[in-house]
């Protein structure tokens, strides 16, 4: 057998020996897409009429995920949201929404007027009304709105013609231009304040 010959049959087999022990290529796998992140959130609940169990909810926030085009904001297991409707306060106009199921629930998805940038937001004001009698219920002669609230700044506004009476969380009250009492708080701490706030009707 010729010199190159010889060679040529020990590539053959260093070839094969090598088909044989290199590892297969696993894919790369996709990268996880990155948690939501929001900022300055603000949430003001209008308590409507006693005996309905609704509230509207008026949700401001600024979605600070860089590059993404959606955002998602929870409905909370146990309420019944209506009356959806989203708003780029950039611009006054309205945002398309729809509202979707995934592993921790029910969510209302919102299509971004324009992606994150880097080191910015963009504003959304989230309106919506639930209808909830665990949290907004009526006691005698009390309306008792109770609720574990997670965001720094809220405010809740009681119907027409009551005044408050109770609240667990020290808080500022004022009378709006419309008549109507709101409470306002911040929350200064990590945990979610457990709100338990009464409310009895004006006059006789």
């Amino acid at each position: 057998m010729g010199v190159l010959t010889r060679a040529a049959v020990a590539f053959a087999v260093l070839a094969v020996l090598a088909g044989r022990t290199a590892p297969a290529q696993e894919p790369s796998p996709a990268a996880a897409p990155a948690p939501q992140t929001e900022a300055d959130e603000y949430t003001r609940y209008e308590l409507l009429a006693p005996g309905t169990a609704r509230f509207r909810i008026l949700y401001e926030v600024t979605a600070t995920t860089p590059g993404a085009t959606d955002y998602h904001n929870s409905i909370r297991k146990g309420s019944e949201a209506s009356g959806i409707a989203v708003t780029d306060l950039a611009s006054g106009r309205p945002l398309e929404w729809s509202v979707v199921s995934g592993t921790e629930g029910r969510s209302i998805r919102v299509r971004l007027p324009r992606p994150v940038p880097e080191g910015g937001g963009v504003r959304l004001l989230i309106e919506k009304t639930y209808e909830d009698p665990k949290t907004y219920r009526q006691e005698g002669d009390r309306l008792v709105f109770e609720r574990s609230l997670g965001i720094r700044r809220n405010a809740v506004v009681l119907p027409p013609g009551y005044e408050l009476v109770a609240c667990n969380t020290p808080s500022q009250v004022i009378q709006q231009a419309d008549g109507r009492i709101a409470a306002s708080f911040m929350n200064p701490g990590p945990a979610a304040v457990p709100l338990v706030l009464a409310a009895r009707r004006l006059g006789p």
